[in-house]
């Protein structure tokens, strides 16, 4: 009995001191929310501003309370906002505390549009203002690159890379290995283009997948060429060659014979290059403020006057009706999020935003529905970010205009179901049989531990030429096109921007800055604010909707890096679940 009264005493001991722990930890992660909101944000004289480029890129940046904590288990990915540098940039022109850029450069975890849109931001801040933008990175993957031409300097570690060999793409395909193991994947579809479901049926890809997917490729590397060519002054063709060449083994001092970059330089180099540009005279450290820090600060020179005509920024972010994945996009929320802003009249336009490559068909619909409405009686602009294809594209087609950046992801219009079969899994290698009791002949539809019958199979392709016809229509309509001519491009073959826009799928080239100044401009607004929505938590809701889910995410996201992305591909393929208008593939840029 001593002995069980001394275990249960250590017991009560231990829950008392964990949960004295838990507590003291939980108030210390308060204490650092309160003091982080509370905190003013204090730029010294001759400071640089510090755009960091080795964090995610996200078209808005999150009130996340754990991103500037390191507590075991609960860290994250680093983000930085498109919507925080446009802002920070705007500033610095006017802001003589700043003397300067400094771009810290290396693996861009980001879209080719969101670089497009940083790009163009720094080429308005040097066309603005006489301060110099510089880079400096130990490696260069093709997308930093491609940013960093923008600026006076490129600086690379004597003993760095640059990632420089032109774009290329590889699939993945199943069908042999699904064949061994007894599983067939029963397709139906429109769109001969409609690639998403070759890998469960093909060894290699079809004519028409590899001549969508060189198309695009050759339009977005054309582009990146055009641009360092423009910024450095190096023919395109002289690029080719050294792409041809390759230059990702180069170290610092053959890049910059190359003329890829200005000067390989140690740290210390640097810090004096900057002092330089900050007018610092000695050892003297270099003030330096982050994007996410001056976004907030007060420059009195940057001032917007208060109006109450207000343009709504609807954000759209993720897969369309897939509740997995870091960002999501769910009819029911953002339709809602639409109504709402057509109810009031205190907007005077809207401005949507749309980085998706589709998802559902049935939750795209909700969504294409309040746009509409929404077109009917508001000036409605859409601005593309990375990509907007299949539903993405779905939900824009009523917009009165639509902006895209040329190296923009978009059109797949197309839809496809897949049906998977175990029966031969089951059966022949698991030994695991299945019977049937039903009550009508069709009452066991959509098993599958059986191949579809003709009926079934037909009654699916009926349904899934009904939901393209339907999508084309609308498309037609929003686009003014014929359901012919929506037909010819649609088939859901994968465009770039700067296809996109010769075929009258996009208005005009430009981000979200340039989508915004249209429908003002349509509006006829002169004064006028802008309401980013939905509303994002607050640090103190952020912190207590965490539950395991939510760390769970938090924990193989930090652990995984971008190779998390791989890990969200397959538990969104394992959960789809009918009809879905869904780009054939996720197209990543290195």
């Amino acid at each position: 009995m001593k002995e069980f009264f001394k275990y249960v005493l250590a017991t009560v001991t231990g829950i008392i001191a964990v949960s004295i722990i838990g507590s003291v930890l939980m108030f210390v992660v308060i204490g650092v929310i309160i003091s982080s909101a509370e905190k003013q944000v204090s730029v010294k004289n001759n400071s640089m501003l510090v755009i960091d480029l080795t964090q995610q890129v996200v078209d808005r940046a999150p009130n996340d309370p754990f991103e500037d904590l390191d507590i075991p288990g609960m860290s994250s990915v680093k983000t930085i906002g498109l919507d925080e540098i446009q802002k920070s940039l705007e500033k610095a022109v006017v802001d003589d505390r700043i003397k300067g850029i400094y771009l810290k450069m290396g693996m861009l975890n980001g879209g080719m549009a969101s670089v497009e849109e940083i790009r163009n931001a720094l080429l308005d801040f040097k066309n603005e203002s006489s301060k110099p933008v510089y880079a400096n990175g130990d490696f260069y993957d093709q997308k930093s690159y491609y940013l960093a031409t923008v600026a006076d300097q490129i600086i690379i570690n004597p003993l760095g890379s640059v990632d420089f060999r032109g774009l290329g793409g590889e699939m993945m395909f199943f069908k042999n290995a699904l064949e061994k193991i007894g599983v067939e994947a029963q397709i139906v579809r429109h769109g001969k283009f409609k690639a998403a479901v070759e890998p469960f049926t093909r060894e290699d890809m079809s004519e028409e997948n590899r001549e969508q997917q060189l198309v695009y490729m050759n339009s977005l590397w054309n582009h990146m060429l055009d641009g360092v060519s423009a910024t450095r002054d190096i023919p395109v063709e002289q690029l080719n060659t050294l792409a041809d060449n390759v230059q990702t083994f180069q170290k610092g001092d053959e890049l910059v014979v190359a003329g890829l970059v200005d000067a390989a330089k140690y740290k210390d180099q640097v810090l004096d290059d900057l002092r330089e540009i900050a007018g610092i005279e000695g050892t003297k450290g270099v003030p330096i403020v982050s994007v996410s820090d001056y976004a907030d600060a007060e420059v009195k020179a940057y001032s917007n006057p208060y109006s109450r005509d207000k343009i709504a920024v609807i954000y759209a972010s993720g897969d369309i009706g897939m509740a997995v994945g870091t960002e999501v996009i769910i009819g029911e929320e953002l339709a809602r999020e639409i109504r709402k802003v057509r109810q009031d009249s205190s907007y005077k336009a809207v401005v949507l935003r749309i980085d998706s490559p589709g998802g559902s068909m049935f939750d795209s619909e909700e969504i294409w529905r309040e746009v509409k409405l929404a077109a009917d009686e508001k000036t409605m602009v859409v601005s593309f970010g990375d990509i907007a294809a299949s539903g993405g594209y779905y939900i824009a087609a009523p917009a009165d205009k639509i902006v895209a950046q040329p190296n923009t992801i978009t059109g797949s219009i197309g839809i496809f179901g897949i049906i998977p079969n175990f029966g031969e899994l089951m059966n022949d290698k698991l030994g695991i049989t299945t019977d049937v009791v039903k009550t009508n002949e069709n009452s066991d539809l959509l098993t599958l531990t059986r191949p579809l019958t003709p009926y079934e199979r037909q009654l699916l392709q009926e349904n899934v030429e009904e939901g393209y016809d339907i999508f084309i229509s609308h498309v037609a309509e929003g686009r003014n096109l014929t359901k012919e001519e929506v037909d010819k491009i649609g088939q859901g073959r994968v465009w770039s921007g700067e296809n996109a826009i010769e075929i009258g799928l996009i208005d005009s080239f430009g981000g979200l800055e340039d989508a915004i100044e249209m429908a003002a401009e349509m509006e006829g607004l002169e004064n006028y604010r802008t309401v980013s929505l939905p509303r994002l938590p607050d640090p103190f809701e952020e912190l207590f909707k965490t539950g395991r889910k939510n760390i769970r995410a938090r924990i193989l996201k930090n652990e995984l890096g971008e190779k998390h992305r791989y890990y969200e591909l397959f538990k969104k393929a394992s959960q789809m679940n009918g009809i879905y208008a869904r780009m054939p593939y996720d197209v990543f840029v290195n």
